[in-house]
């Protein structure tokens, strides 16, 4: 059992907190790094990251050594 759904069936929602968590972040990295490391979509970091006024909208992911 996940510790998601032991708090989810005391009825503690993880879910926002993870949200909030997760927008914080990426006011300080870009979106698709964030997303990374976790393991979430990048479409769902970019969104929370929109959400969040992140300055990182113009980031360019990918590899840049050329």
């Amino acid at each position: 059992m996940t510790i998601q759904s032991r708090l989810s069936k005391l009825g503690i929602l993880a879910g926002p907190g993870r949200s909030a968590a997760i927008r914080r972040l990426v006011l300080q990295a870009p979106a698709p790094v964030v997303a990374r490391m976790f393991g979430y979509d990048g479409d769902t970091a970019t969104r929370l990251a929109t959400a969040a006024g992140s300055p990182w909208s113009r980031y360019a992911p990918g590899d840049h050594e050329q």
